[in-house]
Parts: C-alpha cells; sequence; structure tokens
C-alpha cells in the first residue's frame, strides 16, 4: 500500500481523532508546537502539555495509549511499544504450535486492555483460550487460592502471564504454597528479567519459562566507571555511603553496641574495601535493560539540546522548549554500542525484544538465556528468529511441551468441532469409503472420482480394482478346461458313430439328428469361452445369442429325435398321410424351423438394442467389474423362455416315452438328460439374480457346461457303452429280440 504524506495522514488523522495511537498511524510533528496549537481542540490535555512546556521521556512505560496524539504530543519513551509485544506473545504461541493456553492478567485498565489486544491476536492465529484470569497483588488468600485451583485443573499447562512484576509475585507465592509444578509460563517483559521476583527456593517452579524482555546492552567504560565510585571522591554524600555499607556489611560510624572484644557483628568501613572483589547487582553489567532505556533517554535530550545549540545559538537562560521539541523530533545518533538511536513517527523507539528462556544450572542458581529476537520492523512471517534447540523447557525437558487441545487429525481424517467447545477442541473422524484427505486437519473429506476409490488409510485416491471371468482366474481357468473337455468329448462322440454309423444301433436312433445334435453341443460347450475374459462389444453380442441358437439346435434335435421314438410305437394309430410328416426331410425342416425362430429373435435383438459391454459397481463400490448389459431386457426374455419353453416340450414328451422298449429307442435317456437340463437351469435363475459380479457370468457358463455334459452323457454315454464295449449287442437281431419280448 501506498505510504501517504506527512500532510496526508495528519488532515487524516484530525478527521478520525480515535485512531491516534494505534500502530501503523503516523505522528506528525512536521512544524514546531506552539502553545494554542490549533491541531488540537480546545481544552484537550495535549494542548494543557504544549502549554506547559513539558516534554516527557520514559524508559519503562510501554502503554500502547501512549501514542495518542491528542493526549501526548510531547511524550517520548526508549522502549517498544506494547502493541510490538503483543503481538509478538501471540506469534510465539504459534511458532511452537499450541493453540489451546491459558491466559493471566493484571487486574487493572492497562492489563485488561492489553490482554483484548492479545486474544484477538491469539484468535486470528487460529489459538483458542482455555481460561482467562486477572490477577492483583491485593487479591485476598481465597481469590488466590481459586486463581490457583484455576491453572491447576486445567486442560493446558501453557500460560501466557502479562502482568505486573508485583502481581506476579503473589501469584508465585500462592504457587510455591500449593506445590503446583508442570506450569509452562510465557512471560511478558515487566517480569520475566526482574531478578528479585522469587524466592531461591522457588526458581524451581519458573525454570522452562520463555517470554520476552527488553534488549540487554553493554556500555563499555561503565564497570570501570562504577569500580571507580569511592565514599572518599563523594564526602557528604549518602547515597554512597549507603551503598557502601550495604555492599561490604560494615559502618562508618560506631554503633551504640559496638565493642572490641567483637561482642556484636557489625563491623567498621575502613575504606580500602574492594568493589572489584564484590560480584553482586551493582557490578554486573552484562544485564542492563531498562537501565540502558535510561541511558537511551538521557543521551537523546543532550544530543537534542546539543543540534539545538548549534543551529540557534541559544543559551540554557533563553531555552526554547517548543524548539527543543522540534529537535527531539529529529534526533538520531549512534551509542557507543554501536546501536542507532532514533525516534519513529510515533516517536516510539526501535521495535526490538529479545526472547530469553529461565535455565537453572546444576547448582540451582537460575540464569536468564538468551535464545532469539523479534523485530518488529521486519515481515510478519520473519519478525521472530528463535534458537529452538537452545531452550530447555519446564521440567528440564527439551521437547516443546504439548499445548492443545485436541491433536491434530492426520490425513484420512477429517476434524468437526466438538459441541460446546471452541474451535481448538475437536474430534478427527475418518473419511467414508470412497472419499480422502491428504493433508493434516481437513475439514472435510474429498470424493474420488467414479473410476477411483479410497486406499486403506484413506489418504489417496488409488484406481479401482478391475474384476471380471478371465482365462488367468483359478475359476475362468476351471471352466475352460470343462468347456475344452466337453468339446473334446463331444467330438470324440461323433467320430465314434461316425466311425459305426451303419450299426444297427446308430441307424436306430436317427443318426443323421444324432450328428446334429453333436454338432449343436460342440457349439454350446465352445459358446461358454465367449463368457470369460474382459468383455468386449463383439463378446457381448456373441455370447448369448450362440448361446441360445446353440441350445435350441439341441433341444431342436432331440425334439425330434423323441417324436420319432413315439410315432414308430404309434404307427397302427396313423395313417400314411400323417407318417410323412414324420420323414426325415420333414425332421430336417422341423429342426430348422424350430432353429429359425430362435434366430430371429436374436438378429431383432442385435438390431434394435444389442448388448453392450458395461463397467458396474453395483455390487461392489471398490471394485469394478466388466459385465455385458443385456441391452433390451424384453428380447433377452424372449431367448430364455423360447429355450425353456423347447425344453419343457421335450421333457413331456420324454416323459411319455420313458417305458417304450429300452434296447430299441433312446427315450429313457432323453427324459434323464432332460430332466437334468430343466434342474440346472431352474437352480441357475436364482443363483445368476444372487451371484454378484464376476460370479454371475460363472453361474450362467456353468449352468451352459452342466446342461451340455447332462445331454452328452445322459444320451451318448449309453449307446457308446455299447458300441465300444459290447459290439455283440450292437445288432439287429439283438434289438428285436428285445424289442419283440416287451409289451408296450
Amino acid at each position: 500500500m501506498k505510504r501517504k504524506t506527512k500532510q496526508e495522514q495528519h488532515v487524516g488523522a484530525m478527521q478520525k481523532p480515535d485512531s491516534w495511537g494505534k500502530v501503523g498511524e503516523k505522528r506528525v510533528v512536521e512544524t514546531v508546537f506552539k502553545p494554542g496549537d490549533t491541531r488540537f481542540p480546545k481544552g484537550s490535555l495535549g494542548t494543557e502539555r504544549l502549554r506547559s512546556g513539558l516534554i516527557e521521556f520514559s524508559y519503562s512505560a510501554a502503554y500502547d495509549y501512549l501514542n495518542n496524539m491528542y493526549e501526548f504530543p510531547t511524550f517520548f519513551r526508549t522502549i517498544p511499544n506494547d502493541y510490538h509485544q503483543v503481538d509478538g506473545l501471540a506469534q510465539l504461541v504459534k511458532y511452537f504450535g499450541w493453540n489451546w493456553i491459558g491466559m493471566l492478567r493484571s487486574n487493572s485498565t492497562y492489563g485488561a486492555l492489553a490482554m483484548d489486544e492479545i486474544i484477538k491476536n491469539m484468535e486470528r492465529l487460529g489459538i483458542c483460550i482455555a481460561f482467562s484470569e486477572a490477577v492483583h497483588k491485593t487479591d485476598s488468600k481465597a481469590k488466590l487460592r481459586s486463581l490457583i485451583d484455576t491453572i491447576r485443573h486445567a486442560t493446558t499447562k501453557i500460560i501466557v502471564a502479562f502482568v505486573a512484576q508485583a502481581d506476579m509475585a503473589v501469584v508465585l507465592q500462592e504457587i510455591v504454597k500449593q506445590n503446583v509444578t508442570g506450569i509452562q509460563w510465557i512471560g511478558s517483559e515487566s517480569w520475566i528479567t526482574m531478578p528479585n521476583l522469587s524466592p531461591e527456593d522457588a526458581t524451581r517452579f519458573l525454570a522452562g519459562t520463555v517470554g520476552f524482555a527488553v534488549p540487554r546492552a553493554t556500555l563499555p567504560g561503565l564497570k570501570e566507571f562504577l569500580l571507580e565510585v569511592h565514599p572518599s571522591k563523594y564526602p557528604g554524600n549518602v547515597f554512597v555511603t549507603e551503598f557502601w555499607e550495604t555492599t561490604f556489611g560494615c559502618f562508618f560510624d560506631k554503633p551504640k553496641n559496638f565493642s572490641k572484644d567483637g561482642g556484636t557483628q557489625e563491623k567498621l568501613c575502613t575504606g580500602a574495601e574492594n568493589l572489584e572483589e564484590v560480584d553482586n547487582q551493582y557490578t554486573d553489567v552484562s544485564q542492563l535493560r531498562i537501565a540502558y532505556n535510561v541511558y537511551k533517554a538521557v543521551y537523546a535530550i543532550a544530543h537534542s539540546l546539543n543540534n539545538m545549540l548549534i543551529k540557534t545559538n541559544f543559551t540554557f537562560s533563553s531555552l526554547d522548549l517548543w524548539k527543543l521539541l522540534h529537535h527531539m523530533y529529529a534526533v538520531n545518533f549512534t551509542a557507543k554500542n554501536g546501536e542507532y538511536i532514533y525516534f519513529d513517527e510515533n516517536l516510539d523507539t526501535v521495535p526490538l525484544y529479545e526472547l530469553v528462556n529461565w535455565q537453572i544450572s546444576p547448582e540451582g542458581v537460575a540464569h536468564v538465556v538468551t535464545i532469539g529476537y523479534y523485530d518488529g520492523l521486519v515481515d510478519f512471517e520473519k519478525r521472530l528468529s528463535i534458537k529452538t534447540d537452545d531452550i530447555i523447557w519446564v521440567d528440564g525437558k527439551k521437547e516443546v511441551p504439548r499445548g492443545v487441545c485436541s491433536d491434530s487429525c492426520l490425513p484420512g481424517t477429517w476434524k468437526t468441532v466438538k459441541k460446546e467447545m471452541p474451535l481448538c477442541c475437536f474430534v478427527c473422524i475418518p473419511c467414508a469409503d470412497g472419499e480422502i484427505s491428504n493433508k493434516t486437519d481437513s475439514v472435510s473429506c474429498l470424493k474420488c472420482a467414479p473410476e477411483y476409490w479410497s486406499n486403506e488409510l484413506k489418504t489417496q485416491c488409488v484406481p479401482k480394482k478391475i474384476e471380471f471371468l478371465s482365462f488367468d482366474d483359478n475359476m475362468g481357468s476351471t471352466l475352460v478346461s470343462l468347456a475344452v473337455i466337453g468339446a473334446f468329448l463331444t467330438v470324440v462322440t461323433g467320430f465314434i458313430f461316425y466311425k459305426h454309423k451303419e450299426t444297427p444301433l446308430v441307424k436306430a436312433n436317427n443318426s443323421e439328428l444324432s450328428f446334429l445334435l453333436l454338432l449343436a453341443l460342440t457349439l454350446c460347450f465352445l459358446c461358454s469361452l465367449t463368457f470369460i475374459d474382459r468383455p468386449s462389444v463383439w463378446s457381448c453380442m456373441l455370447r448369448h445369442t450362440i448361446f441360445s441358437i446353440s441350445f435350441v439346435l439341441c433341444l431342436s434335435c432331440v425334439l425330434g429325435k423323441t417324436t420319432v421314438v413315439l410315432m414308430a410305437f404309434k404307427t397302427r394309430l396313423l395313417n400314411k398321410k400323417k407318417i410323412k410328416w414324420f420323414s426325415p426331410t420333414h425332421q430336417r425342416i422341423n429342426v430348422f424351423s424350430l432353429t429359425s425362430v430362435q434366430a430371429l429373435i436374436c438378429t431383432i435383438w442385435l438390431t434394435t438394442s444389442p448388448p453392450f459391454p458395461i463397467n458396474s459397481t453395483k455390487y461392489y463400490k471398490a471394485i469394478i467389474i466388466l459385465e455385458c448389459n443385456v441391452g433390451s431386457m424384453v428380447y433377452f426374455c424372449c431367448v430364455f423362455s423360447y429355450i425353456g419353453a423347447l425344453a419343457c416340450l421335450c421333457c413331456a414328451l420324454a416323459f411319455f416315452a420313458r417305458k417304450l422298449p429300452d434296447n430299441f429307442n433312446e427315450a429313457t435317456f432323453i427324459t434323464f438328460s432332460m430332466l437334468i437340463f430343466c434342474a440346472v437351469w431352474v437352480t441357475f435363475i436364482p443363483a445368476y439374480v444372487s451371484s454378484p459380479g464376476k460370479y454371475t457370468v460363472a453361474v450362467e457358463v456353468f449352468a451352459i457346461l452342466a446342461s451340455s455334459f447332462g445331454l452328452l452323457f445322459c444320451i451318448f454315454a449309453p449307446k457308446c457303452y455299447i458300441i465300444l464295449l459290447h459290439p455283440e449287442k450292437n445288432t439287429k437281431k439283438f434289438l428285436m429280440q428285445r424289442s419283440q419280448g416287451r409289451k408296450y
């Protein structure tokens, strides 16, 4: 976004005074302020401050409201604005993957407003608040106990504490008293580096604490200067005297209870004591934080005065605070430690924080260790720089503590919010079959395309398994073997009959229809092969048509043979005109006519609505069944109905001829074959309907083979038995003797 000029910013701010003090708004100090400046409403606090000529400098007031131009037009500070700390705390929580935390704030306007901003930032980053409590150093014991009970029984052990030092001290005292351990504190700069926060026996309760701190600095020459302090250099200075007596535990004046025999613990200061031998907060200049802010404030004023002196040649007796304010706004210099110091448009210093970690040494001494930085001037994603491996968490662990209400939902599941709970508390539900989720914490599952299905983990869509009755399948190969064997046996039978076609047995059983029946049976066995392997347009069209025509040819031949047998024994009831209808020529015509009807039905079927291959998922959602759609169900039913009608007619006629002489005709064997044929196809119907997928095809192929074998064995096996094993019975005399001795 294009940055506005100072004049544009000033006009906009005057139109919307409530927006002053928010980060991102530019404070305008483009001219020298004077009393009665028209940019400030009459009676405003800012006007009074301008009139008084008061310039304010703070080294620890981080309150964001102090950026309000109308209220504090002359306010400068060398501590970062709390807005950046509020932003940093939220980012810190997000950085470590926590989304379920507790909040503790000071019970004051400052604490409430800061906490509101923290919670807003947290919610924007998808972080939920398990509880939010306020505390004040004057709270009753009962209220403190209630607060600690809330902390102890909370479902999270990650607690962000944005509290004043005194308020944190009373909380810590109660925690020590109740021995509440395992809390991972995330602290604000107001208390996290304070050395006198807790007694020595309480340091273990704060071990692992992580938080924001004002950057520390090293000032060249400061330690040497402090070590040169001596009472002799500042005679009469009560502060130096008191400092010396406190540091070395002695007195310059004899106490009233002093005795030479050492009856008291007090001793006299000699002045020969050496500060270099003392190790305390005074001599330790490695943790200069707030003190460094004071240093920057003093030097900022000094540089402003120096610039004003150079440019205006003023004297301190004629100091113009309005001009000094102008120079204060423009001040910039480099400190002795190399830091570049200036004030931005909000009169704030650089928004830089240290990230620190409370670590306990083997001796039990607490150390504040720097583990990273927060820089508010860089892009949002790069503001935090943390050395995660250097952190020692609560209970001395190196692993990041758990701070989530619910564990992340792994790929293959989706999350749904628990009833009456925040968004961070959810349950993981496995994706349904045919759906997947391929990322963590998915809010829904994706449905796979029709040709795909979800894998076992529900993490990706994989092509559906394709199933059909193939030659490589055990069941398919078995059926193929049976079909080939059946066709082979039929051909062998035909060869036997052809070789013995002049024998009485073959002639007596209508050899012409027998050969035609064997041809039809061969076609029946071979047509079953069209049902196996991947369905195609041609295989779907041929499988039912060839099968139906072949079976009708078989049944026509059987019907002809049965009719001939019946007529052979009923000739006395027929005249010559009727007998001619059962001559070989008429038998051929009858077989051709009956078969042509089925062929005509199949032709119309293939012309109007032929069968075609389809990919079916009606049986298994995860499997694609390659099968043939019959096209027109009407013609499909007509074809099978015609076969059924012929089968029933053959069975009925064979039943009537079952008591005719066995060694002269085949009526009994035809009866058995048709009973087997009908039984197979009657049981086929429910099996066909109930069998899923490739088993439907297998059932149909089995029915074809079973009925074909039934016809082959029942009709031709007895005859082959006599022809091959008992040729003595294959004589006209034998057949006539048996027939003459039987009554019918």
